[in-house]
């Protein structure tokens, strides 16, 4: 492989409150490009990148939201892996991978925007009753701020983490292994994390310089292409005056610079261009 090539990996399937995810946006507005089901929640993907890099080998960003759910959980996140299989046996990101000829033990390094439980999710499963690491010994790496605020959340958000998903970095440091980064941060060679603060402290979008493009993964800033616009901003967001003005810098930086925008949320659209409306927001480029 002589250059670096990104790839859009479909974990799985889930649903949330499409009021929860639009924040202050009238449903009105939202639905007509996220419909709500009879329970008022939008359809939403796990989508995890793959970037397949000259240097460094199979870095994964983001994990999805696993397996280890029961029924109950499944049922009221209406979660859906990847290609179940025969029996309902729920393969996820395994058969994600499988698309791009790879598997589970092909990842070299696994890159965390942030700690929730539909980004970090797959990080363990239950294998034997115990909690075991899906990518023992691959380096991890998410942004210390981000680990910090995981480890001692707020009561607004404390929901939103589940240590089953993410101390097996202190249970197990020997099986998996934990860098944390401070700041904007050139991971390798044209990868870089840049923290963002609106959605959860020191969440990361990933940046990648793929030689004839680059990918910015938004994580939770825009989760969907209909969050675009400005406004458009999720009432999980712990400061959504913060977001607005992330978002602003992104946009403006993609359409500047003609990055493709990837959403780990949206769920049909992976990628897009974005250009300015002419009102002082961004549309999506034809």
């Amino acid at each position: 492989m002589t250059e670096t090539t990104v790839h859009a990996v479909l974990e799985a399937r889930f649903a949330l409150d499409g009021g929860a995810m639009f924040g202050v946006v009238p449903k009105p507005l939202w639905t007509r490009t996220n419909p709500a089901d009879d329970a008022n929640r939008i359809d939403l993907g796990t989508r995890c990148m793959l970037i397949r890099h000259p240097v460094a080998g199979n870095i994964l960003v983001d994990v999805g939201i696993g397996q280890k759910w029961d029924e109950k959980g499944r049922r009221i996140y209406n979660i859906r892996h990847t290609d179940e299989g025969e029996g309902g046996a729920a393969l996820g990101l395994e058969a994600g991978l499988r698309a791009y000829g790879l598997g589970m033990d092909d990842i070299d390094h696994v890159i965390l925007t942030h700690l929730h439980f539909d980004h970090a999710g797959g990080l363990t499963v239950v294998r034997d009753g115990e909690l075991q690491p899906v990518f023992a010994g691959r380096p991890h790496y998410v942004m210390r701020q981000h680990w910090e605020w995981a480890n001692a959340p707020s009561e607004r958000d404390a929901g939103s983490f589940r240590r089953e998903d993410f101390g097996i970095f202190e249970d197990r440091p020997d099986l998996a292994p934990l860098t944390l980064l401070d700041g904007i941060t050139e991971l390798f060679d044209g990868v870089t994390l840049i923290p963002r603060y609106g959605h959860t402290p020191a969440m990361s979008c990933v940046l990648v310089d793929a030689g004839h493009d680059k990918y910015i993964y938004l994580a939770d800033l825009i989760p969907t292409a209909g969050h675009v616009r400005i406004p458009y901003v999720m009432g999980y967001d712990l400061d959504p005056r913060a977001t607005c003005r992330e978002k602003r810098e992104i946009l403006s930086e993609a359409a500047r610079h003609d990055w493709v925008l990837f959403f780990e949320h949206d769920p049909t659209r992976a990628t897009c261009r974005v250009e300015p409306d002419g009102r002082g927001q961004w549309r999506i480029a034809q």
